[in-house]
């Protein structure tokens, strides 16, 4: 127990960054299991697991149900920005992000087990009605406990190098922790029972996610401290919308993260494509196994690469160079597969040449995605920065929800768009576990959406990264201002009290 102990009381950054370093192991893995908490919610509510749960086990039309993520979906990323300016706003003894990591999640449990519960035997309208208050439910539970839980990194410590290692760890743990659920959706062809009662499968990876969501925020509450000096003003919900458009590095992770949505829109159809493209469902449990050495190397690479590169680090050039990866490896997925895919006999899987292939492919591409996303979190850490720096105001639940606000959006879009595009091709629903033969429109349609939609976005992500005015260089000289004026505030308040004390005396 006492190695265990010195472990979790170890500072995850133990060597000379040229900057004060807070954070232990305990914290961080605290943190990291309430981000965990998150993938496992998002794994079952906000992938391609919930559309496939709409159209094939609920059996509600392509059409309809485009328009349930696409309305709901903007009604949960209007919450962001709402859900910033509270958490902003919150002043208890508990700091103002963690009240919140305490309380949410039972409700989120809550309605994930009531949208997983749902029942194909109930009349269409019902069916909608309860689809949509479930939705509904969870994206205003969920938001309470997504904003907080992401601004509580940015104020846990004021270290570049320090944040980068603990979005790393973090990472590894949602990735881990989320897949548990979505592993059990993933696998069902090929387990016995799950194969025939796929609603089943669906159900049971519910109840286990509401059950340890509960269960691991306790500790991310419990263990965590939130270290930054947070202001009392803070931006009214019309000054967070303004932020984007006044805070210039901000708008370009924005318009990045709007192009980004095509990107996503692949992994939105990548359940349809194992069925009906590839015509064998237990890809499906595959493809989410190649894609996990993404998430890890990401995690474990990208902090090693900002620490030893030090003052030369630069989020922006490595932003570019994913893109830049991005473009290549899905152009060459495109080239290598298309004729295996779309010129084999319908009704047959593909051969186990392209099926190879796809798998490696489907891997190549994670890369400069995971690469991406986690440096995108220093970025977003950065836009936080720079408002302090411009407005002397830190205001890390406003910043956080306008980035949470993009996210969703990108969930919104890509579920939109890919429903769309099978309900315009022709989609038809399956009825039992046996794949359902789609027309050609549809397959071309599922291709496209796996290989050259990732390819135009990444093309598209390059063009505001041009604009992104903060390199590493301008960060570093940004915080020694931002340091040097917080001593100078703290200095002037110090006098002010002893001046107080001299007159009282």
């Amino acid at each position: 127990m006492g190695k265990i102990k010195q472990f979790l009381d170890r500072k995850i950054v133990n060597t000379d960054v040229g900057a004060e370093t807070y954070l232990t192991w305990k914290e961080a893995i605290s943190y990291t299991l309430g981000r965990g908490a998150q993938g496992m919610s998002t794994s079952m509510t906000a992938s391609k697991y919930v559309n496939y749960f709409i159209t094939d086990i609920l059996h509600i039309s392509a059409d309809i149900a485009s328009n349930i993520r696409l309305w709901c979906g903007i009604f949960d990323a209007i919450n962001d920005p709402i859900m910033g300016v509270i958490v902003d706003k919150t002043r208890t003894k508990h700091g103002k992000m963690r009240p919140y990591i305490r309380i949410a999640p039972y409700f989120v449990s809550l309605f994930m087990l009531m949208f997983f519960v749902g029942s194909n035997n109930l009349h269409e309208t019902v069916k909608i009605a309860l689809t949509v208050i479930a939705f509904v439910g969870l994206d205003v539970t969920y938001t309470a406990f997504d904003v907080p839980m992401g601004a509580l990194a940015f104020s846990m410590t004021p270290n570049g190098t320090e944040r980068t290692k603990l979005y790393g760890i973090a990472a590894i743990g949602r990735m881990i922790i989320g897949a548990i659920p979505a592993g059990l959706v993933a696998f069902a062809a090929w387990l016995p029972y799950f194969n025939e009662n796929l609603d089943k499968a669906y159900l049971v990876a519910a109840v286990l996610s509401a059950v340890f969501i509960i269960i691991f925020t306790r500790f991310t509450f419990a263990n965590t401290t939130e270290r930054l000096e947070h202001h009392e003003e803070v931006p009214k919900l019309a000054e967070c919308f303004k932020l984007l458009f006044t805070n210039r590095p901000l708008f370009m992770l924005f318009l990045g993260n709007i192009f980004f949505v095509l990107i996503k829109v692949s992994e939105q159809a990548s359940f349809y494509f194992a069925y009906d493209s590839l015509f064998n469902a237990k890809y499906n449990g595959l493809l989410d196994i190649v894609k996990a050495p993404g998430s890890v190397l990401a995690a474990v690479i990208v902090p090693m690469i900002v620490q030893k590169l030090g003052a030369k680090s630069d989020s922006k050039k490595f932003y570019q160079i994913c893109c830049i990866s991005g473009i290549v490896f899905n152009g060459l997925y495109a080239l290598t597969t298309y004729n295996g895919i779309l010129n084999k006999p319908v009704d047959e899987p593909v051969s186990t040449g392209i099926g190879v292939l796809v798998l490696a492919f489907s891997m190549l591409v994670t890369f400069p995605i995971e690469f991406k996303n986690l440096m995108q979190k220093e970025m977003e850490a950065e836009t936080v920065d720079y408002v302090e720096w411009k407005s002397g105001k830190r205001v890390e639940g406003t910043m956080l929800s306008i980035m949470s606000f993009t996210g969703k959006l990108e969930g919104t879009l890509s579920s939109f768009i890919c429903l769309r595009v099978l309900s315009k091709t022709g989609y038809v629903e399956h009825t039992t576990n046996i794949p359902t033969v789609q027309n050609l429109a549809t397959r071309r349609g599922l291709f496209a959406m796996t290989t050259i939609f990732p390819l135009a976005g990444f093309a598209l992500m390059l063009i505001p990264m041009m604009f992104y005015n903060i390199t590493g260089e301008k960060h570093r000289q940004m915080m020694k201002e931002i340091m040097a004026r917080r001593e100078a505030a703290y200095e002037g308040e110090n006098k002010k009290a002893n001046k107080f004390d001299e007159i009282e005396l």
